[in-house]
Parts: C-alpha cells; sequence; structure tokens
C-alpha cells in the first residue's frame, strides 16, 4: 500500500486546497516528502501561532493566499497550476463558530465546494478529485446512532449549521460526480470523484478554538485548569495522520479509475478508541504532567446543539482499499502531547511533524495487503 502510494505521488501536480490549515499543513509536508508537486489555495492562517508558519509549510510549494468563495480567483489558480490530483480540505470547520456565523459556514462549506467542482469541469489535467467532509455529515439523530456506526450509505443531515453544511457539502459532491463526473462514463471524461469523512482528529500543530486538544493545551501553557464543555460527550478519536494516510491511499486507487472507488468513505478509529471527552481529556493530562488538570462547570446561557454519540463504521475502507488505523489513541496522545511540549522548547516543528509521518509509514509498512 506504502508503495502505491509512493508512486501515485511521486512527480504529481497537486492541487491542495486548505493547505495553511490544521491538516492541510500535516498534509502538504506528507504530500512533499513523496515528492509531489503541491499548489495550496488557502485564507491566511487565522490563528497565531500555527503549523503553517511554524512548520514553514509555504516554503516547500506554491502557496496561493485566496478564499473558496471566490469562484473567480479559485479557477485561475487551479486553471493555472495544471493539476493531476485535487484535494478539497478548505473549510469551516468549527461546530460552535458556525452558530455565530451560520452564512458564512454555509457559503464556505456549500458553495466553496460547488466552486471547485465546476472549476474542476474547465481544467483537462485533472484525474483525481477528493473532497474532504467530516463524520458530522451524518444525519444524526437522538437514538438513530447504529450499533457500528454509520456507514456511507447512511443519510446526510445535521442539526447544528456545521454539521448540516458538511451533509450538504457531500450532496453537492454526488450531484457533481452524478452530473459531470458519473463513474460508469469515467472513460469518457476521465475524472475519479470521491469524498472521505473522518473522526474527531488531533496532533501537534492545532491551535483551533474551541477544539478539546487546542484548548487544553492554552490552559496547561499558563498553568491553568482546562475547561471542558462536554465531558460526556463521545467522539471517534484519532491522529491526524490516521485519516491523512487513508485520503493517500484513496487517491492513489482513484487514480487507477475503477468506477466502484468514486463514491463516499469512512476513514475513523476502531470503535474502541471512540471515547467520552472526559477519558481523552484525563490521558492528556498524564502525558503532559505538570499540574496538568481540567474541569468543567453549568452552562448559563443558552446550550448549543452537539450530538452526545458519534461513531463511524469503516468496514468499506479496511475490506476495500486495505486501510486500518494504525495508531491506537493512547500513542495518539502521547504523540500530540510530546510535539507540543517539544515545540513550546523550542523544537523544530517541521523536523517533528516528519519523524511521525516516517513513524506512520513505518506502521503502514507492516500492514498486509487487502484480500
Amino acid at each position: 500500500m506504502l508503495g502505491l502510494i509512493r508512486k501515485a505521488f511521486a512527480g504529481r501536480r497537486v492541487f491542495l486546497t486548505g493547505h495553511t490549515g490544521f491538516k492541510g499543513g500535516w498534509l502538504s509536508l506528507w504530500l512533499k516528502h513523496l515528492g509531489a508537486e503541491v499548489y495550496g489555495y488557502a485564507l491566511a492562517p487565522d490563528t497565531t501561532p500555527n503549523l503553517f508558519t511554524l512548520a514553514k509549510v509555504g516554503d516547500h510549494l506554491d502557496s496561493t493566499v485566496g478564499d473558496i468563495r471566490d469562484a473567480d480567483a479559485l479557477h485561475r489558480a487551479l486553471v493555472r497550476a495544471r493539476p493531476d490530483i485535487v484535494l478539497h480540505l478548505a473549510a469551516q470547520p468549527l461546530v460552535r463558530l458556525s452558530y455565530r456565523e451560520p452564512v458564512a459556514t454555509f457559503a464556505t462549506n456549500v458553495m466553496g465546494t460547488a466552486h471547485l467542482l465546476d472549476a474542476v469541469r474547465t481544467v483537462d489535467s485533472a484525474r483525481a478529485v477528493l473532497v474532504v467532509s467530516s463524520d458530522k455529515c451524518y444525519d444524526n439523530r437522538p437514538g438513530k446512532l447504529p450499533p457500528d456506526g454509520f456507514r456511507e450509505t447512511d443519510a446526510m443531515g445535521g442539526t447544528d449549521p456545521y454539521s448540516a453544511s458538511k451533509g450538504c457539502t457531500e450532496l453537492v459532491v454526488e450531484s457533481w460526480r452524478a452530473s459531470f463526473f458519473p463513474p460508469e462514463r469515467i472513460a469518457e471524461h476521465g475524472v475519479a470523484v470521491a469524498s472521505a469523512r473522518a473522526g474527531n482528529v488531533i496532533g501537534g500543530g492545532d491551535w483551533a478554538e474551541d477544539r478539546l486538544i487546542p484548548d487544553m493545551i492554552r490552559a496547561f501553557a499558563q498553568d491553568q485548569s482546562a475547561l471542558i464543555r462536554n465531558p460526556a460527550a463521545v467522539r471517534p478519536w484519532q491522529h491526524v495522520l490516521e485519516p491523512l494516510w487513508g485520503y493517500l491511499l484513496l487517491t492513489a486507487r482513484l487514480l487507477q479509475h475503477d468506477p466502484a472507488d468514486a463514491t463516499g468513505w469512512n476513514f475513523g478509529p476502531d470503535n474502541r478508541d471512540a471515547l467520552p471527552v472526559a477519558k481523552v481529556a484525563d490521558a492528556l493530562c498524564r502525558h503532559w504532567g505538570d499540574t496538568a488538570r481540567w474541569h468543567t462547570d453549568t452552562p448559563t446561557g443558552a446550550v448549543l446543539h452537539e450530538a452526545e454519540q458519534l461513531r463511524l463504521d469503516c468496514t468499506q475502507a479496511r475490506a476495500r482499499l486495505g486501510w486500518q488505523p494504525v495508531c491506537p489513541l493512547p500513542d495518539a496522545l502521547e504523540r500530540t502531547a510530546q510535539w507540543y511540549r517539544e515545540v513550546r522548547h523550542g523544537a523544530d516543528a517541521a523536523a517533528l511533524c516528519l519523524a511521525q509521518i516516517a513513524a506512520q509509514e513505518a506502521a503502514i509498512a507492516t500492514l498486509g495487503r487487502p484480500a
């Protein structure tokens, strides 16, 4: 599998949206490590510090600062890049921000995706397109979570603006795929379009607001107790490199133009790693050491809706791609705490990322081939 990935990306022109973000920064470094020629398109980083700056991600790719809501600018950047591969990660990724800015969230996540897919129609170089959405795209009503988690064929939905926008994103992908890139006619149009849905990713380099790990790291750095807003919520936690290697493997398969691969895919952790927030917070405190601690309190204002339970069924990716998690949650938390601690003490962020990428590749190399 690792050989397939390396062969697929070495020397390829890759157009990557969202390269200034957390997942996009890690993916940019991995793509460069694989020998890809990367063209990034995204807004400037929105936190200080940020992975893009600390790891000098922009030094290793062609970076364009732009908004995916600007269809003309996005189209120009795509045409200039003439990519073989398009990876769409740019998004408004925060649930609580979506309540404050619902229209902007839909404009970015839904229309931004439509702008990108429509631009791909005018670029004859593209051979594979992967749109990254979210595990929150599913219609996760109370009491309706399947025992093994959501499967790719389950209904899209979402109550909060963020989740609903991700469900809509998946509908946009399905519409453009069926209308303009039908898998059964891939020999004619030559473009395989798929989507990927991942769990709650953790790892070094994330400083976004209202996310568990960044919020805790900020508190620890100031010797404060971290405030946890929903300790009972269960989420499918995984290290950022877990879904990323799924994206890379899926994209490599898309380049082979098997119509069956042009669909939606889940990349989540083992069910044992779907844990309550409180257990993850306790584990991070142990890995950080010192006086790391957390607390919760009773909300005084309106309670914003977030699903209490969320899991993904990744049988399809395991059976058809041979993908599987290789970094259990305890290891992921240890890697994450180590990254933040070492960067705080002056370590080279890019070197830490590349070392963890090398460890991920070593783990992938031990896996057998799919049946």
